[in-house]
C-alpha cells in the first residue's frame, strides 16, 4: 500500500527529529557542566600527571602534580618541590581530558595560608618566586618562613644552603600573599 511508505516515512522522521532533540540536550548538558568546573576542579583530575606550568616572565616548571589546594598547587620536580600559586599562572601544559568536580563530603581544600604554616612549622629552606608587577617580572629571595599571617608570611632573608641563624639572616621581609607566585624548596643533592 502507499500508505504504508507514507506512515513509515513520518516514523522514521518522527524517530529522527527525537533522536537529534536528544543529542542537542546532551550536548547543551555537556556545555553546562563544562562550565561549571573550575580550574581546581580540572587540576584535581590531573593528580600524578606530568605538567608544565608557565608563570609571568619566562619562569616555567614541570613536575608532577602532587598536591592541589584551594588557591595552589605542588609540582614534584626531580629535585625538589615547587608550591606555585593558582593566581601566578599563566599557563598550564599536559593536561589530559580528565576533571574532578569537588564533591560536598570531601573535605575542604587547603588555602595558601595552611601550606605556608607548614612550610613555617618545618623551617623548609625556600626560594621565593615574587611577582613583580604587570610586565611579569619575578623576584627571587632565599630563606625561611619565620611566621604565616592572615595575608602575608615573613621571610627571613638567608643565603642559600646557609641555616637560619641568627648571624645568617640578612633581613625579614613582610610578603603579602598577592605578591607570592611560587615557593621551591631546598634543592636535594
Amino acid at each position: 500500500m502507499r500508505w504504508d511508505g507514507l506512515f513509515s516515512d513520518l516514523e522514521a522522521q518522527l524517530y529522527a527529529a527525537g533522536q537529534l532533540a536528544l543529542e542537542s540536550e546532551a550536548n547543551e548538558r555537556a556545555r553546562m557542566d563544562q562550565a561549571a568546573l573550575s580550574l581546581t576542579d580540572r587540576l584535581r583530575g590531573q593528580q600524578g600527571a606530568a605538567l608544565r606550568v608557565r608563570l609571568g616572565g619566562s619562569l616555567v616548571f614541570d613536575g608532577r602534580l602532587s598536591h592541589i589546594g584551594s588557591s595552589w598547587i605542588v609540582l614534584d620536580e626531580p629535585a625538589r618541590s615547587v608550591l606555585v600559586v593558582l593566581s601566578a599562572v599563566r599557563l598550564i601544559e599536559g593536561l589530559s581530558r580528565a576533571a574532578a568536580p569537588d564533591d560536598a563530603g570531601r573535605p575542604r581544600r587547603l588555602g595558601l595560608g595552611s601550606a605556608l604554616r607548614a612550610l613555617a612549622r618545618d623551617r623548609e629552606e625556600v626560594m621565593a618566586y615574587l611577582a613583580c608587577g604587570p610586565d611579569g617580572g619575578v623576584q627571587t629571595i632565599s630563606g625561611t618562613i619565620d611566621r604565616v599571617g592572615k595575608d602575608y608570611l615573613e621571610l627571613a632573608a638567608v643565603p642559600w644552603g646557609e641555616a637560619r641563624r641568627a648571624v645568617n639572616v640578612r633581613g625579614v621581609h613582610a610578603v603579602p600573599f598577592g605578591a607570592v607566585a611560587a615557593l621551591a624548596s631546598a634543592r636535594r643533592t
